[in-house]
C-alpha cells in the first residue's frame, strides 16, 4: 500500500483523545477539529462522552463509519490491542506517537506492534514520533500546542526527520522566518515506514519542490542509497546527518535505537547519489530556500552588486573559497551601468555602486547583469541604512526575480528596518541572507545540484 493515507486521509480517528488540554491526545484532536482539516475526525476514548463538542467513541469499532488513518496516543502497553482493533475496522494507516519501545530496549513490544500491523496490512509511522504535519491537507498529529509551536504556511519545502525535537524546532523557526513548508514527517523508530519509503513518496509529490532530511541512521543502507539517487534526479534532496562524531554516534542508539554508521561512508554515499549534505539546520534550509525558489544556473560565474565595498569583498572571498568564479561582464553591459552612475562607481567582478547608491543605480546594474552572457548567478548586497536607498529596492529585486532569467541571492545585514524589508523579499520568493558566507554556501549548493562538484 502507498502512503497517501497518511497525508490525504478522508477520515481520522484519534485514539487516546483526551479532555485534558495538557495531554497529547487532546492537542492532536484539537489540531484536526480547529485548524482546517476537511475530512471527518473521530475521538476515541472509552472514558469520555464528548471532547471539544464532538461525540466520543469507546473504540474504533464503535465509529460505524470508515476510518482511513488512526493516530494512537496511549501508553505503549496498550498499542498492540488498539492496533488490532484498527485492523478489524479496516484502518489503512496508523501513526503511533507513543514512546516506550525499542528506544528504551523494549524490542519485544515493538515487534508485537509491527506484527499486528502487518497481519492487517496497516502501514505504520513510528512509534516514538511526532508524526505528520501537512501544510496543504492540514493533517496535524503534532502534540505541541500551536500557541507554543507555530506551523508554516503552504509551500514547497518538505522535511523528513528521525527526531521529533528537531522537526518541532524547524517548524516553529520556519514559521517565524516566513519560510513556506509542505509535508513534515517525524518517523521515530521507523518500525515500518522508514526514511527511504518517505523519500520515495516525496520525490513524486507534486507539492514538494525540495526534500530536506535529518537522519541519524538508516534501516537499509543499500536501499536508501538507491532511493536517494532516484529522488535526486527528480528534485533536490538536502540531508543533515546526525551522529557524525563518536559522541554523537553513541547518543543515536539511545535516541531511536538506530545505528549511526561511519560518517565517511554516508558522505561518500550522499555524493554518489547526488544528495547535497548540509552542516547544520540553518544551512539545510538556506539550501532549501535557494533550491526551491531559484532557477538552475548555467555555470558558476557570480556577479556581485553592492553598495558597500567591504561586504562585496568578503562575499567574493567566500565564493572563491568554495570554487565559484567571478563573472566578467561585457563592455556593453558595464556601459549600461555607467550611463546612470557617477564616475566613482566601480565596475568589475564586484560592482560597487558605493554609499550614495539609489534605486535607479541598482535597477540598471541588475538589468545589465541579467542580460549579460558572462553572468550565471547574481548576488545582490544592499545596506539599507544608507540615506539614498529607499524601500523601492524591494520591488526592483522582486521584479527581477519574477523574470526567472538567472538565480538571485540577496544579502542585507542590519536591525529591524532591514529585517522587515528582507521578509518582504522572502515573501516574493527571493532568498535573503545576513552574511556573505551563508549566501556563498547557498550559491554553491545551487550550482552543485545541476553540475555536481
Amino acid at each position: 500500500m502507498g502512503l497517501d493515507s497518511f497525508f490525504r486521509p478522508q477520515s481520522v480517528a484519534v485514539i487516546g483523545a483526551s479532555r485534558n488540554p495538557r495531554k497529547p491526545g487532546h492537542v492532536i484532536f484539537r489540531n484536526f477539529v480547529e485548524n482546517g482539516y476537511r475530512g471527518k475526525v473521530f475521538a476515541v476514548n472509552k472514558n469520555a462522552d464528548q471532547i471539544l463538542g464532538k461525540r466520543c467513541y469507546a473504540s474504533v469499532a464503535a465509529v460505524k463509519e470508515p476510518v482511513e488513518l488512526a493516530v494512537i496516543a496511549i501508553a505503549a502497553a496498550g498499542v498492540p490491542q488498539a492496533l488490532e482493533a484498527c485492523g478489524k475496522a479496516g484502518v489503512k494507516a496508523a501513526i503511533v506517537v507513543s514512546g516506550g519501545f525499542r528506544e528504551v530496549g523494549n524490542n519485544g513490544l515493538e515487534d508485537k506492534v509491527v506484527g499486528v500491523a502487518r497481519k492487517h496490512g496497516i502501514r505504520l509511522v513510528g512509534p516514538n514520533c511526532l508524526g505528520i504535519f501537512d501544510a496543504h491537507s492540514k493533517v496535524d498529529t503534532l502534540f505541541n500546542p500551536r500557541y507554543k509551536l507555530e506551523r508554516p504556511v503552504e509551500g514547497g519545502i518538505s522535511f523528513i526527520s528521525q527526531s521529533g525535537a528537531v522537526m518541532s524546532v524547524v517548524l516553529d523557526w520556519m514559521s517565524m522566518k516566513g519560510y513556506r513548508g509542505g509535508k513534515f514527517i517525524s518517523y521515530g523508530n521507523a518500525a515500518d515506514v522508514n526514511e527511504a519509503d518517505l523519500l520515495r513518496y516525496l520525490a513524486d509529490d507534486q507539492h514538494t519542490k525540495v526534500v530536506c532530511m535529518y537522519i541519524e541512521g538508516v534501516a537499509d543502507g543499500r536501499r536508501f542509497f538507491t532511493v536517494a539517487k532516484e529522488a535526486a534526479r527528480k528534485k533536490p534532496v538536502v540531508v543533515l546527518k546526525g551522529g557524525i562524531t563518536a559522541a554523537g554516534s553513541r547518543a543515536v542508539s539511545s535516541h531511536t535505537g538506530s545505528l549511526a554508521g561511519a560518517a565517511e561512508v554516508y558522505k561518500a554515499a550522499f555524493r554518489q547519489a547526488g544528495v547535497i549534505e548540509a552542516e547544520d539546520i540553518e544551512q539545510l534550509f538556506d539550501f532549501a530556500r535557494v533550491l526551491t525558489t531559484q532557477p538552475q544556473p548555467k555555470g558558476r560565474r557570480v556577479q556581485i552588486i553592492t553598495d558597500g565595498g567591504g561586504f562585496g569583498i568578503l562575499t567574493a572571498d567566500w565564493l572563491a573559497r568554495l570554487g565559484m568564479e567571478p563573472a566578467v561582464m561585457s563592455k556593453a553591459g558595464l556601459a549600461r551601468i555607467r550611463m546612470v552612475s557617477p564616475a566613482h562607481v566601480v565596475t568589475g567582478s564586484v560592482i560597487d555602486l558605493t554609499g550614495d547608491a539609489d534605486v535607479e543605480r541598482y535597477s540598471a546594474a541588475i538589468d545589465a547583469a541579467l542580460d549579460d552572457a558572462g553572468v550565471d548567478i547574481l548576488v545582490i548586497i544592499a545596506l539599507f541604512q544608507l540615506p539614498a536607498l529607499t524601500s523601492d529596492i524591494v520591488e526592483v529585486v522582486a521584479e527581477a526575480n519574477r523574470l526567472r532569467k538567472k538565480p538571485i541571492i540577496f544579502i542585507a545585514a542590519g536591525g529591524r528596518f532591514t529585517e522587515v524589508l528582507k521578509k518582504s523579499l522572502e515573501n516574493e520568493g527571493v532568498p535573503t541572507f545576513s552574511y556573505p558566507e551563508r549566501a556563498a554556501e547557498a550559491a554553491k549548493a545551487l550550482y552543485r545540484y545541476r553540475h555536481g562538484g
